[in-house]
């Protein structure tokens, strides 16, 4: 029994160890420079940062920053001194945002359709872009394509920004993504647990019915809340994939079927043992 024990606290820590592990291999969270960007002629600078990833609607949401430069801002008043265009393109629709003289760039935050297929959660891959962003000065029309500084400020997900090869040309970026090792790490562990409570759903409904084990009444709402943590532990998964995905069909339904069959079982035994004919045997 105190093997067992050991085992067991020894298991626990290593899980533990390797979670923290994975998630520090992963930056902990932190922002991480993907690309690092290069000013125009005019010194304005571009960045963008990666803040969300909608996997089942196939959208990468990005923060575009532009920050114009010396000579396109009033000293006194830090307005623009000519209207500034941009223009970010991901190969679908593009975004298009135009502050007038005298006003102050921002943020403009900018959706991009993203390739992949959730049902492989939590192994997805996706595919974003290609993304250019572009900027126009006053009533010229002449287009200058910037390189953006790209940062990864999404925890749960690791990112890639591969440039395209244009000649002397700024790049467009492909951006590619998957789900971070800690991540994984983190659904089989919620899995693990589902499958924990219906393999104790069952060893007791199976001992009982079997007399190894003494009928106890308060037991039957044991099983109740076991069923009814099922829901809760799946959406507990980190950005819970839509219903019906492998995980669904190989672990959660036969979990729900498993404490159904074994709260049956118990029900059973229920009424077995409240037959007056039971205790004269």
């Amino acid at each position: 029994m105190k093997v067992r024990l050991v085992a067991i606290v020894v298991v626990l820590i290593g899980a533990y160890i390797a979670t923290i592990s994975l998630y520090a291999g992963t930056g902990l969270g932190e922002p991480s420079r993907l690309v690092q960007g290069t000013a125009t002629t005019d010194g304005t600078t571009v960045t963008a940062d990666l803040v969300e990833v909608h996997s089942a609607r196939g959208e990468l949401v990005v923060n575009v920053t532009v920050v114009p430069g010396p000579k396109l801002v009033d000293p006194v008043t830090h307005g623009l001194v000519e209207d500034l265009g941009l223009t970010v393109d991901s190969g679908i629709t593009p975004t298009i945002r135009t502050w007038t003289k005298g006003s102050t760039p921002g943020t403009v935050p900018v959706t991009l359709a993203m390739t992949g297929d959730p049902g492989t959660y939590p192994f997805d891959r996706y595919q974003a872009g290609p993304l250019t962003i572009e900027v126009t000065v006053g009533d010229s029309h002449a287009v200058t394509r910037v390189s953006p500084s790209i940062y990864d400020r999404t925890p749960g997900w690791q990112f890639r920004a591969q440039p395209s090869e244009e000649g002397s040309r700024p790049s467009a970026y492909l951006v590619d993504l998957h789900r971070s090792p800690s991540t994984a790490a983190v659904v089989a562990m919620l899995l693990a647990a589902l499958v924990t409570i219906a393999v104790l759903g069952i060893t007791v409904a199976v001992q009982t019915v079997r007399d190894r084990r003494k009928f106890q009444p308060p037991m039957t709402t044991w099983f109740a809340a076991m069923l009814f943590a099922v829901v809760p532990l799946r959406n507990a998964l980190p950005d819970a994939p839509t219903i019906g995905t492998w995980i669904d069909v190989t672990v959660i339904l036969w979990v729900v079927v498993a404490l159904v069959a074994s709260m049956a079982l118990y029900i059973v035994c229920w009424w077995r043992h409240l037959d007056p004919a039971y205790n004269k045997l």
